[in-house]
């Protein structure tokens, strides 16, 4: 517990700088060295983009302060009277290490989250989805997709090594920017990933996407609640290129880009002008 705290206010995480007023403060995971992962830094990218599109700025006076969790598997960083729109559990975490007993939750990422959730009494409608699917929504005019290769791969960070020493082909970087990622990530005609978000974002923009299970590093749990979540059974993993090209794309996503920003706490900004 306490070392999730000290994690959340110091290393590993995004935390805006203290203001002197009462506000909402965006919290997202980044890995150490001062680098970001693409998954995790979008979760800034779309709640600034929701705000600016309902006239409001993260950087801005509200009635109190709270904390908001989105995009991620963080919820082991939340405590109690947390905001959550979208994050989900990680399932490398030991339940006993979410210390919290009490959250406002407004969407989450999947039904695996929402049942670890409600088994500790915390209510959590079922609405669901990663935020990164509101990518086409947000900016529909900004990518597109636009094909020169066969397939791109996408690893999770922790199996960029894994990569290179593969020498696989086509890869992606989801260490490198957002802006540059997503455009690049768009140039496969199938998207072949361990990246989650790699996943999120080639089905988000109507790529067919395989899960490429390269190590043992991530728990499955994000991936099933993923898929869980956008109408699918577990996922089906590829454990090499070959086979994932045999395997072709999953089958497509079921997903309410509205519902999913309908349920976004606006309300924690626009009590102010009430």
């Amino acid at each position: 517990m306490l070392g999730n705290i000290l994690q959340r206010l110091t290393g590993g995480v995004e935390k805006a700088q203290a203001a002197a007023f009462p506000h909402v403060d965006l919290f997202h995971w980044s890995p150490a060295g001062n680098r970001e992962n693409f998954g995790d830094h979008l979760s800034r990218v779309i709640v600034t983009k929701l705000l600016a599109d309902h006239q409001h700025l993260l950087d801005e006076e509200t009635d109190a302060s709270h904390t908001l969790l989105a995009i991620g598997s963080i919820l082991h960083f939340a405590q109690d009277h947390d905001v959550i729109w979208g994050s989900g559990v990680n399932g490398k975490i030991a339940a006993d290490a979410h210390a919290f007993s009490s959250l406002d939750v407004r969407a989450v990422r999947g039904p695996l989250t929402r049942a670890f959730l409600m088994e500790r009494d915390i209510m959590v409608p079922e609405i669901y989805g990663d935020p990164a699917l509101l990518m086409p929504t947000l900016f529909p005019d900004r990518f597109a997709v636009r094909t020169r290769s066969r397939y791109v791969v996408v690893p999770n960070l922790h199996d960029i090594d894994i990569v290179r020493h593969l020498g696989l082909q086509n890869v992606v970087s989801p260490m490198t920017t957002w802006n540059r990622c997503i455009p690049d990530i768009l140039t496969g005609e199938l998207v072949i990933a361990s990246s989650l978000h790699g996943l999120i974002l080639a089905e988000a923009y109507g790529l067919p996407a395989r899960y490429l299970r390269l190590s043992e590093e991530e728990n499955i749990f994000k991936y099933n609640d993923y898929v869980m979540g956008t109408g699918r059974g577990e996922i089906e993993a590829a454990r090499s290129i070959e086979e994932a090209l045999e395997m072709g794309g999953m089958a497509p996503p079921v997903f309410d880009a509205q519902q999913l920003i309908a349920a976004f706490p606006f309300d924690l900004w626009d009590g102010v002008e009430r």
